[in-house]
């Protein structure tokens, strides 16, 4: 079943709970640290930090310093991190299309009486 992949581990973390929608904030354009808090309410700094770091080392965004006091810095998405709006596209496309169906499988779940096995 694997025997085409050569990593152990996956290449891009983009199935982490923030990355894609960090990928989302930054579709339109380069933001700081401190507008990208905002939409993605919940994130802490510390986590937001270790995203951006992640995505940053696995060439999905860049970090630009610029030469200004206090310093500015934003992140923008790279070549290779705008490839990944296509699948992310699709993947709102399913969710839109098969919610519904989706939490009403998740009710449908969660009412059947669970029976303890002996």
């Amino acid at each position: 079943m694997f025997a085409g992949c050569t990593h152990a581990a996956p290449p891009i973390r983009v199935g982490g709970k923030w990355t894609a929608k960090v990928i989302r904030c930054l579709e339109t354009g380069p933001r700081r640290f401190s507008e990208l808090r905002v939409p993605l309410r919940g994130i802490t700094p510390k986590v937001l930090t270790e995203t951006l770091r992640a995505m940053e080392r696995d060439a999905l965004i860049t970090r630009t310093v610029h030469a200004e006091i206090p310093p500015r810095v934003e992140y923008e998405l790279t070549p290779l991190g705008r490839t990944l709006l296509v699948p992310l596209n699709a993947g709102c496309a399913w969710a839109q299309a098969h919610l519904t169906e989706l939490l009403d499988a998740r009710d449908a779940h969660d009412a059947r009486e669970v029976v303890p096995e002996m």
